[in-house]
């Protein structure tokens, strides 16, 4: 039973470790205030961020693997949003990263290419 109890504590220690650990990258950073926004397809992403497909899907998958994010695969597209779980665990850590986010100076200049993406329906 101290065992289990042990593995719990330890398991949600490395949980958080990994959401800090994800969440250290100011390119993660930008794509969360990216999908802060609403689901977004990778290739809006790499679009509007300005990273290659590799770049991109590294910083996806390091967030994804985190639990931060999540995705579902649509035809050839592959479409990531905030992963529902981590947002109801997370509300003030969210609301905290989205308020520091927003005063990043690269965010605003984030959405307006975001808006641009959406508008040219670039994904479908």
């Amino acid at each position: 039973m101290r065992i289990c109890g042990l593995a719990n504590i330890y398991s949600g220690v490395t949980g958080v470790v990994d959401i800090f650990k994800a969440l250290s990258e100011e390119s993660r950073l930008r794509i969360l205030g990216l999908l802060m926004q609403g689901e977004m397809c990778v290739c809006e992403i790499e679009a509007c961020l300005e990273m290659t497909q590799s770049n991109a899907s590294r910083h996806l998958n390091i967030l994804k693997n985190a639990g931060i994010v999540s995705s579902t695969k649509r035809a050839q597209w592959s479409y990531y949003k905030i992963d529902e779980e981590f947002k109801k665990d997370n509300r003030e850590l969210l609301s905290y990263i989205s308020k520091k986010i927003a005063s990043l100076p690269c965010y605003q200049s984030d959405i307006d290419k975001m808006q641009k993406c959406k508008c040219s329906d670039m994904c479908h």
